[in-house]
């Protein structure tokens, strides 16, 4: 029994397409022999063929064209967007150069500072970087790259531009330890100016350390000039530390005039002159004998018979009988 076979579209479809193909070919065959072919006649019928033919065919080039256009303008939005990224990344170099800059800009203007402070001619200076800050509740001190082949030594006074910022308390071959006015454990001799009071500057770990054993507290008044006064050969007179300032606690405290913010540099006075710390128990005076000792050592001298007052005495006994002798 056979089978009967059922046609579609598929069936008519193909051999159109087999069709269309071969023409297809046919046509660009020849062409290509037409482009081909060296001849003056050919060349006038391309020529027209291409004016008639070309100019109708502006619509089927216009998404060519269109895309075209559009792979340009990406091309050069690719290029607009490198150029930002290359600005911004320039933008960056800048902020940095700009920052840099300004920090150099403060650092020379530290320097002015140092340079244009009037100082004792007795006093020569060394100028050290700044290099740790070891500030915490309990010491505040900062590190400088100045030591013993310097000639730095222990006691020394370090300023910044404007004023006094601490002494030097312990000296390394390279580096030297500088301990600050607010540290609790430094005193330094101050005189508030214009009324000449004597005081004890006491660092509290604060900003704002106090004055301490003034002489007569109701002539000081805040505003007041505060320099060192020299007491004990610790540190040069005349060192600008800062203002007489009121505190919260109605304490009478000093606004240091040193920058504590920006210790950058720091100028380490040489003073010669004074008596270098070398035993921190030196500072400390022997203490006062008692006075029982002082009354039996001045009875001792009183009792004491003096050599010449016994040569007198024995003189005149021995002539006391002779005029005895003689008057008898």
């Amino acid at each position: 029994m056979a089978k009967s076979r059922s046609t579609g579209p598929e069936d008519y479809a193909r051999p159109l397409r087999r069709l269309f193909v071969g023409l297809l070919v046919l046509v660009l065959i020849g062409l290509f022999l037409l482009w081909r072919i060296d001849s003056p006649r050919v060349e006038r019928f391309r020529a027209a063929l291409v004016d008639r033919v070309v100019p109708s065919f502006d619509w089927a080039l216009l998404p060519i064209t269109k895309a075209a256009a559009m792979i340009d303008e990406f091309q050069s939005y690719a290029s607009l967007y490198e150029q930002n990224q290359e600005l911004r990344r320039e933008l960056q170099q800048m902020k940095a150069w700009r920052e840099a800059a300004l920090q150099l800009e403060q650092k020379n203007a530290r320097l002015l500072d140092l340079n244009q402070v009037r100082l004792d001619p007795k006093l020569t200076h060394v100028t050290g970087v700044v290099l740790a800050d070891s500030g915490s509740p309990f010491r505040q001190s900062v590190l400088l790259n100045v030591g013993a082949r310097d000639g730095i030594r222990d006691g020394w006074a370090t300023m910044d531009g404007i004023g006094l910022v601490g002494r030097i308390s312990g000296v390394g071959e390279r580096t030297s330890r500088v301990i600050l006015l607010t540290d609790s454990n430094s005193r330094v001799p101050v005189t508030v100016q214009p009324s000449g009071q004597r005081a004890l500057l006491s660092g509290d770990n604060s900003a704002l350390p106090p004055l301490e054993f003034l002489e007569d507290a109701d002539l000081v008044r805040p505003g007041d000039r505060v320099v060192t006064s020299g007491d004990g050969a610790m540190l040069p007179a005349g060192l600008l530390v800062g203002q007489v300032a009121m505190g919260t606690d109605r304490r009478l405290r000093v606004v240091l005039s040193a920058d504590y913010e920006r210790l950058e540099f720091l100028r380490v006075l040489r003073s010669h002159d004074l008596t270098p710390i070398t035993d921190a128990g030196a500072l400390i005076a022997p203490p006062p004998a008692p006075p029982e000792a002082e009354a039996e050592t001045g009875e001792g001298t009183a009792t004491s018979p003096d050599p010449a007052d016994q040569g007198s005495t024995g003189d005149v006994t021995e002539g006391s009988p002779g005029q005895g002798g003689a008057d008898g």
